[in-house]
Order: structure tokens, then sequence, then C-alpha cells
């Protein structure tokens, strides 16, 4: 049965994302905060389907630690599932540093491209950061919330990756907080598998960590002690046998 459900919600992504990315492409001349609300209704789609469908339900701790002003957003990666809920259910634009070859993608990277992101060269090796800090200050500047998982690759529940520092180094040099986001989507969703499991996704929104008179790597560490223990709240069983 829990094959058949992701068979299904496999399909209506599908059927959806086509004709919604040609409708992106239609209403592309139009201004940017018009073009971003109208893009996450297909994200928004995807979560109602996959709660209708699948069985994937969702909760949030901690809206209240959401900050109104500047902020670099660094979250747990363990899924496609975050990718799509976080632009759709925060408060402000959010902007993913992603490769740039995404934007050739069919369809889904032709929206993404048309939403002014942060895509970078990786071929350019320092140059890249660079690029990221020069756009990311503009994104913030025009009101908007950059996004990174510091672990730059989807893990599996339990595990954790080597926490990258460029989100770290974008909120020191831009001088905005941070604010940490733990979840357990890898639960439901589960890195490279077909199945969707039905169950709760709990998002934990973490207090903004402030980055004035601190370095890259404090901060850096900050973020990932903050989310790796909540982890070890939302999915205690997943680390006991490992600690």
């Amino acid at each position: 049965m829990a094959a058949l459900r992701s068979a299904l919600f496999l399909l209506f992504m599908i059927v959806t994302v086509i004709p919604y990315a040609v409708a992106c492409l239609i209403w592309a001349p139009l201004p940017l905060k018009w073009r971003y609300r109208l893009t996450v209704g297909w994200p928004r789609m995807v979560m109602w389907a996959g709660r209708i469908i699948t069985g994937m339900r969702w909760r949030v701790k901690g809206w209240e630690n959401l900050p109104d002003c500047p902020a670099v957003v660094l979250s747990k990666h363990q899924s496609a599932w975050e990718t799509l809920f976080l632009p759709a259910y925060l408060p402000r634009e959010v902007c993913f540093v992603y490769k740039k070859e995404l934007n050739r993608i069919p369809f889904f990277g032709w929206g993404l491209a048309l939403l002014r992101m942060i895509p970078i060269d990786r071929s350019k090796g320092r140059d890249a950061f660079e690029q990221v800090v020069r756009l990311g200050q503009q994104r913030l500047d025009e009101g908007r919330w950059p996004l990174l998982f510091p672990e730059g690759t989807r893990v599996s529940p339990g595990r954790t990756g080597r926490y990258k520092m460029g989100g770290a180094l974008l909120a020191t040099r831009t001088g905005v907080v941070v604010v940490p986001i733990a979840h357990n989507a890898g639960e439901c969703w589960p890195r490279n598998s077909f199945v969707k499991r039905p169950g709760l996704i709990t998002v934990s929104i973490g207090p903004p960590i402030e980055t004035a008179g601190l370095d890259a790597e404090e901060v850096n560490r900050k973020v990932q002690n903050w989310i790796e223990n909540e982890m070890r709240q939302l999915n205690p069983e997943r680390y006991a046998a490992r600690e």
C-alpha cells in the first residue's frame, strides 16, 4: 500500500510540475514578489498531496523564534521534503544557495532560475564564495533570507554530516543572525527512497544566533550544537545505539 501511495504521489508531482513551470514562464514579467508567491504554490500543493496521499503530516515548533530582521537560515538536510516546505511556509522569501547547473533541469530548474536566488559556479573555487557573499548581501538587502544546508548533502536519520562553513561565513561577513532549523523529514521521506512513509514530521526552529563579535568557526559550532542536540530530542531512538 505504501508503494502504491508513493507512486500516486510521484505521479501527482509529475503531472502538476509541468503546467506549473509553464505558468512560471508566463508570469515571468510580473514583479518578483508576485512571482515568488505564485511559484511557491506548487510546493504547497506537494505538501498537501503528501499529507492526503501518503500520510506525511507536519508540525512546527518555535515559530516565535523567527526574527523580523535580516537572517541566514541554516537547516538540517535529510530529504527533499524540507526543500519544498521551507520556501513554502517561512514568512519571508528565501533564496537557496545552489549550483547553477540546476537551472538547466527542465521545468523545475526553469522555475528556480526565475526566482533570482543565489546560483554559484563551483568550478570557480574561492571566487564562488565571494559570489555567494555578494549575491547574499543583495538578497538580504531585498528583505530575503538566504537558506543553506550546512551538511551539503542529505544525511540519513541518526547521522551527522560535516558542517561546512559557507553559511556561517555568509552570516559573519554580512553581519546578520543565523536561524538554525532541525527536523526529522527523513523518517517519512528517506533519501534515495521511492517509498514515502506516513507519519508526523516535526520542524523545530531555534532561537536566532547572533554573529556579532564571533568568527565563522564559532558560529558554525553553535549552529551544529543546537541542531544536533535538537535532533536528539526529536528522535532519541536514532542516537541511543551510537552513543
